[in-house]
């Protein structure tokens, strides 16, 4: 810059034989003083700077109001602070500059992050917990594979038949969710992971035929008599289009509904006759003009059928209200109390002469040796020779179900329906369970499992 002559700028000295300044004060220099010979700013050429500065913290509206100075500065001045020559701006610089150059923008009224975040976090858990309450596991997986059989939502809402009677708007909401919400999308994978297999294979057999499917059956003739074999050899030749879970028993009756509806390609609709020839009832009920069989109204009978209608619904409320009364008098009268459940206790498995207290959310059951401990000692009820000594297991999974998994030789019947050993089945609240002789009644806390359910959304949505 200016050689044999020591020069102060910005509280960096340039000593007597140096070219120029460092670099890191080069962009900052150029801001303050107009360009030197060699494109640096210099005291000895523009305006004097002090060569010590007092540092301290800006806030947000000083540095806003520092910038605005010094863009008005800069278009006052039109001349770009220039660099040292001879060498590239490092990243350092380059951020330095960006910053300093960059054209403010007017601040603008923004509302308080935590409130946002209030309102954002007590809106999440309503929609979760709306959606955990109407839409079943079976439901989501029912509609999934429905919509990838179809790819019509439309189609979906009149061919299936959900556990709720949901509209088409619903459908869409709840497609759209399972798609794009990853809270709602999470909790329903772990609900359908959890579901057991039979209940899949069941849902999977009430799935939508496709097009591609109805029109390999379309090549069935009306006029043929076809059998089992004839579907299976369908089956055979076309795997890539016919869905997984397709019997050959699922195509007949398939094929035999769309016979019956004249959908198959070689058969032909006849049309209504002209005169009054009717050819079958449903033809002639088409015909009937319903507003001639409509009754006059009855002003005097429909409100005395109001009046009914709104009695009947009152009892009916009251009985509602007094059956838990009720049921203490039959529990008084039988011997058979309804269980305190504690806030330790999950479920209760009642027999006949004992209570056991499920307080873990895995439970073993069988017959006590003195080599093997287990959680239940089934024989502290009645005859336990019959039962294994690890007869059973009893589980509590994430989303608030109860499974018994048989590990003995002997199957367990629950509500009289068998379970054989290595499979297992849900519990419900008041489920029979009944294991060689022995009969008991599996009851739930109802409290303390609708608690370890929200605790779980709550704990998915973090």
């Amino acid at each position: 810059c200016l050689q044999g002559a020591g020069m102060a700028t910005q509280g960096w000295l340039i000593p007597k034989g140096t070219d120029c300044p460092p670099k890191d004060s080069c962009a900052l220099q150029g801001q303050l003083n107009p360009p030197g010979p060699c494109g640096h700013g210099s005291a000895l050429l523009g305006w004097h700077i002090p060569p010590v500065f007092i540092k301290r913290k800006k806030f947000d509206d000083e540095l806003v109001e520092s910038s605005l100075a010094k863009s008005s500065s800069r278009a006052k001045g039109g001349v770009e602070p220039g660099r040292c020559s001879g060498s590239e701006p490092s990243s350092s610089e380059k951020k330095k500059v960006s910053k300093s150059v960059s054209t403010p923008v007017a601040p603008s009224p923004v509302p308080a992050p935590s409130l946002a975040k209030r309102m954002k976090k007590s809106k999440q858990p309503l929609q979760v917990t709306k959606d955990l309450g109407r839409w079943k596991p079976a439901d989501d997986l029912l509609l999934i594979n429905a919509v990838l059989q179809t790819n019509d939502l439309t189609s979906v809402h009149l061919g299936v038949k959900f556990s709720c009677r949901f509209n088409l708007r619903e459908i869409q909401e709840r497609w759209y969710a399972l798609l794009y919400d990853p809270i709602i999308s999470k909790l329903a994978c772990q609900a359908m992971r959890q579901l057991h297999p039979e209940a899949i294979a069941a849902i999977q057999s009430k799935v939508l035929f496709s097009k591609a499917e109805e029109q390999l059956l379309n090549k069935v003739g009306s006029m043929s008599q076809p059998t089992l074999d004839t579907f299976q050899e369908l089956l055979h030749k076309h795997p890539d289009v016919f869905y997984p879970s397709r019997t050959a028993k699922a195509l007949q009756l398939h094929w035999q509904l769309m016979k019956q509806y004249y959908l198959l390609d070689d058969q032909t609709v006849q049309p209504l006759p002209k005169g009054d020839q009717v050819l079958n009832f449903s033809d002639a009920e088409d015909m009937l003009d319903d507003s001639k069989l409509k009754d006059v109204r009855d002003d005097v009978l429909e409100h005395e059928l109001t009046v009914a209608d709104r009695r009947q619904k009152r009892e009916i409320r009251q009985l509602e209200q007094e059956l838990h009364k009720w049921q203490v008098l039959v529990d008084s009268i039988t011997g058979m109390n309804s269980p305190d459940f504690d806030s330790q206790t999950l479920a209760v498995l009642r027999g006949r002469m004992v209570r056991y207290l499920m307080r873990s959310r895995e439970i073993t059951l069988g017959r006590a040796t003195k080599d093997n401990q287990i959680d239940v000692d089934l024989a502290l009820e009645g005859p336990a020779w019959k039962i294994s000594r690890k007869q059973g297991v009893i589980k509590l999974k994430n989303n608030g179900d109860f499974f018994i998994a048989n590990e003995g030789r002997r199957p367990i019947y629950i509500d009289g329906r068998p379970v054989l050993g290595g499979n297992k089945w849900k519990l419900n609240n008041n489920s029979v369970v009944e294991i060689a002789s022995l009969r008991f009644v599996f009851l739930i806390n109802q409290d303390l499992i609708t608690l370890i359910k929200t605790e779980a959304a709550k704990m998915a949505q973090q």
